[in-house]
């Protein structure tokens, strides 16, 4: 059974706190920075806010997508994860602090293993889908999370 992973990392221009602010928040944050090319329909079914929390959402990758997660932190404040029970899926959005604080490093990685034939092609496949979806969510997150930091500057 072949074990699927896909991540992207970028720097974010804005610290660890904000920006894992904007992820952990399923009501305002996270929804502000999926690009809407791919994304659709954010629900918080749930809590909303890290751990706890319960969405459902689409994502259009070549077809629409009808997924529902809930949300661990493994390292809260660090490390957050969703999970995806329909299909084993677990993606994980990690924040490092990046150049001395004033910035971070954001990974997302999707991860899963599937049986047989079809197993196989999304090994193949789905890093060819998902990163250009990952990389389009890091640009969002970093202009959000730039966006975030210029409303906090006195003035």
């Amino acid at each position: 059974m072949p074990l699927i992973q896909v991540s992207s990392s970028a720097e974010v221009a804005a610290p660890l706190s904000v920006v894992y602010g904007l992820i952990a928040d399923y009501r305002v944050g996270h929804p502000s920075i999926l690009p809407p090319k791919y994304f659709q329909h954010l629900r918080v079914e749930e809590g909303g806010v890290g751990a706890g929390t319960r969405i459902s959402f689409e994502m259009r990758l070549g077809k629409l997508w009808r997924l529902q997660a809930y949300v661990t932190e493994p390292e809260p404040g660090r490390q957050l994860c969703e999970h995806y029970p329909d299909s084993g899926m677990v993606t994980t959005f990690t924040v490092d602090p990046a150049n001395a604080g004033r910035h971070s490093l954001v990974t997302i990685a999707t991860s899963y293993t599937k049986a047989g034939l079809s197993g196989w092609f999304e090994h193949w496949l789905m890093p060819r889908y998902l990163r250009p979806v990952f990389a389009a969510e890091l640009q969002q997150l970093d202009m959000i999370a730039r966006a975030r930091m210029a409303e906090q500057v006195p003035g």
